[in-house]
């Protein structure tokens, strides 16, 4: 699909869910929205997969949950942790219009949140690498170039969004600082299995090691295993299944029954790990959202959740201020305030997980955290809804 103009009042760059939330909310509220990708929203990516309630909450409110439970998405109201041989289960309770939390694959997910800012009336551009951003004299951001294959590609806005990932080209082109980086890195491997009973959410905690199974789509389990990066090997293809497994079972020996049945149905794929990286939110013509700004280890299992909160956050800023220099410079100082208070504790306890140098008490309590913070963020939420401030004009 060709953009309809080749100037607007926001350019998103990355379609995936942080960008096309974003795109969607905008567009939503009148502005004129342009995003574009490398490739359509329709192929997988790593990920766990699982919504924490702040995630399921704002999907809603987004308006888009029922689609992804129309497509079979099943709900999980139980969640199970065991640390060392300690279990901790805990079932799930209603609040905020969320009665149970899902874990779609990321192809549904990204692909309906792309559609919904495709029916708002966001232009798309997909096959569109981007290169470098535009500026004018002064250096403020003033749009983006790139190529469609061998095809110049550029385009203009008030606002160019960067939500294009923990390795952003946007992040990179204007050179926005790092305020905070991660001290330890978790390594992951995934794959898919059928035939595994839905418990819900379930994870299991040994010193230096985790693993974790999260039902999703098709009848399928996301199943994951993770220990320190320092510790990340690659096995021969064929090897793969079957070391991965060895270490599920050496990590959940009271759970291997539950993989008796289990067949792997798509290909073992691993994250050899990298730091938490926090980035400047914003600057003159620019703003980030989603990892492009605030990447964090996979472990805390929050990613996805934190992304859909930023992209409200960062689309309220941006309405708030009628997407205007230079009221829109003090509403994403605003932005970048809120997301870096509601990811404090939340980060510290995520990198301390990410350092696998807990036992099992400590796991849990950093669980715990993550858990309360989780709670704050909806509530954070939920209060400015209620205020009026945010996502009472896009419900």
């Amino acid at each position: 699909m060709a953009p309809a103009s080749t100037s607007y009042d926001v350019i998103v760059v990355g379609a995936r869910c942080a960008g096309a939330a974003t795109a969607l909310l905008l567009a939503r509220n009148g502005l004129r929205v342009l995003m574009v990708d490398r490739s359509p929203p329709v192929t997988d990516t790593l990920s766990t997969h699982a919504l924490v309630r702040t995630g399921v909450y704002l999907l809603d409110r987004f308006g888009v949950l029922d689609d992804i439970k129309r497509a079979g998405t099943p709900p999980v109201t139980r969640s199970e942790m065991v640390y060392d041989t300690h279990h901790a289960v805990v079932d799930f309770k209603p609040g905020h219009g969320v009665s149970a939390l899902y874990a779609p694959r990321r192809y549904l997910l990204d692909r309906v949140l792309a559609e919904a800012a495709i029916a708002e009336g966001v232009d798309v551009a997909f096959d569109v690498t981007v290169t470098d951003v535009e500026r004018d004299r002064t250096g403020q951001v003033i749009g983006i170039r790139g190529r469609r294959q061998s095809t110049p590609f550029h385009a203009r806005a008030t606002l160019v969004v960067g939500a294009d990932g923990l390795r952003s080209t946007i992040a990179k082109a204007v050179a926005a600082p790092v305020r905070r980086r991660g001290r330890h890195a978790g390594a992951i491997w995934y794959t898919y299995v059928t035939d595994v009973p839905d418990r819900g959410y379930r994870m299991f905690f040994r010193p230096g090691a985790v693993a974790g199974l999260t039902p999703t789509n098709d009848g399928a389990t996301c199943m994951f295993v993770g220990g320190p990066a320092s510790e990340f090997t690659v096995p021969e293809r064929h090897q793969r299944w079957s070391a991965m497994l060895a270490r599920f079972q050496a990590t959940a020996p009271d759970a291997a029954d539950l993989l008796m049945d289990a067949e792997c149905v798509e290909a073992v794929r691993g994250w050899h790990g990298h730091p938490a990286v926090q980035r400047q939110a914003f600057g003159g013509g620019w703003a980030l959202v989603g990892d492009a700004g605030y990447f964090k280890d996979p472990l805390g299992t929050h990613g996805i959740s934190q992304a859909l909160r930023d992209a409200q956050l960062l689309s309220d800023a941006i309405i708030d201020a009628d997407c205007e220099w230079p009221s829109l410079a003090i509403a994403l100082s605003e932005y970048e305030l809120t997301r870096d208070a509601l990811s404090s504790e939340m980060s510290r306890a995520i990198d301390a997980l990410a350092s696998y140098s807990w036992q099992g008490v400590t796991a849990e309590r950093l669980m715990r955290t993550l858990s309360k913070e989780t709670s704050r963020e909806v509530e954070t939420l939920a209060s400015r809804t209620r205020a009026g401030s945010m996502l009472s004009r896009t419900a």
